[in-house]
């Protein structure tokens, strides 16, 4: 019996041992387990806190380099142990320094009806064929999107096609370029210096005029008008008594003064596509611009010849009806125009059967459709259609057109 005692004894002193083991394994492998969780825990608490003093201390940076920027100057010693959040800091100071970009409402008007778009400032007008003008038909199947013919004697319409819509004009813009310079009565013989401010960066376009070129005022508006010389109109704008902004202020006063309330002018080149009006608008702009004997000489002669200090040019007119050697039309006045965003223009005054009409077309699909569209006035005219049917109603007075 007393040998059993002590082994019995044993036996439950190491079962004992063997559970207590047991416990330890377990709970070393629960903390184990446990501990990643608990940190990873305690990172996620801890995120939100240190994202809340960056933010604010991004803050605080950004109030002191716009607040006083002469205090972070001077201390460029705390800056220097961390440069990737100096650079961060300049970055965001730059992006916050940067102007907002403004919104410009511009109005349109097709079928009597105002169509409102708010764009940014580099937004371009869509042409006439986005807005559907070229669905309207008409009588003399024209090409172009708004056509207008009026009597240049009563101002009475002889055919309408669009005449209301307010669509880009393009170059027809330098008839008003030439109303203001000629108004301004400074001297035709200044010369006029061609720089770099006068290079077309709208559309990148190029020019025959280099920069350093030196005309008189009367040669620059001579090109504008018969060869739609784009720099020598930017030129003329700069040259102009409180420079090109009161220049393009001068163009939309004299378009309120004529009376021409769907027109608004952006520069002197018509390059830009905010350069707008309407058929109706830009009747009155001719017959303005025919008052002015010498935008009816320049703007109809067949060709000219520059001396630009460094070198002989020569241009020839845009209009194929005036460069025609066999060219039986009476043109008293004339335009032409193009850029994407307004098609081709052309604008003139003719006498036809001793009548003096005023003749628009603008937005005309093909490179010579605008042409052909006026020849095809004239031929209606010749027929007597305006006699015979003196308004010709359009898409502009709610109806089917014709």
């Amino acid at each position: 019996m007393k040998s059993d005692k002590p082994l019995s004894f044993r036996l439950m002193h190491g079962a004992l041992l063997s559970t207590a083991l047991s416990v330890a394994v377990s709970v070393a492998i629960s903390a184990t387990i446990a501990a990643p969780v608990n940190a990873f825990a305690a990172t996620q608490d801890a995120a939100p806190a240190k994202t809340t003093k960056a933010t604010k201390a991004k803050k605080a940076t950004r109030k002191v380099t716009k607040a006083a920027p002469a205090e972070v100057s001077q201390t460029p010693a705390k800056a220097a142990p961390a440069p990737a959040k100096a650079t961060r800091t300049a970055a965001a100071a730059e992006h916050d320094a940067r102007p907002a970009v403004k919104k410009r409402r511009v109005s349109y008007r097709m079928n009597g009806r105002h169509h409102t778009a708010v764009h940014r400032v580099a937004f371009e007008p869509r042409n006439s064929q986005a807005f559907g003008l070229h669905e309207s038909g008409d009588a003399l199947m024209l090409r172009s999107g708004v056509a207008y013919v009026v009597d240049q004697n009563t101002l009475e319409p002889l055919f309408d096609k669009n005449s209301h819509s307010v669509v880009p004009i393009a170059s027809i813009s330098k008839l008003m370029t030439a109303m203001v310079v000629l108004d301004s009565k400074e001297p035709l013989t200044e010369q006029i210096e061609v720089t770099d401010q006068d290079r077309d960066f709208e559309k990148n376009t190029g020019s025959r005029l280099s920069v350093g070129s030196v005309l008189s005022r009367e040669d620059m508006l001579h090109i504008a008008l018969m060869a739609s010389e784009n720099r020598a109109a930017a030129a003329l704008s700069r040259y102009y008594p409180g420079g090109r902004p009161a220049f393009v202020a001068a163009m939309n006063a004299k378009a309120k003064q004529l009376g021409m309330t769907d027109t608004h002018f952006e520069n002197s080149t018509g390059l830009s596509s905010q350069n707008v009006s309407s058929g109706r608008d830009l009747a009155k702009m001719v017959n303005a611009a025919y008052q002015y004997p010498l935008i009816r000489k320049f703007s109809t002669d067949h060709s000219y010849e520059v001396f630009t200090g460094k070198r002989n040019i020569a241009y020839n007119s845009t209009n194929a009806l005036i460069r025609s050697a066999n060219s039986s039309w009476d043109i008293g006045l004339q335009k032409t125009g193009f850029i994407n965003e307004a098609g081709e223009c052309l604008v003139m005054q003719a006498t036809i059967h001793n009548r003096p009409v005023i003749m628009v077309l603008l937005d005309s699909s093909g490179k010579y459709s605008r042409f052909a569209d006026a020849v095809r006035v004239r031929a209606w005219l010749d027929n007597g259609g305006a006699d015979q049917q003196p308004h010709i109603t359009s898409a502009d007075a709610n109806g089917a057109g014709t």
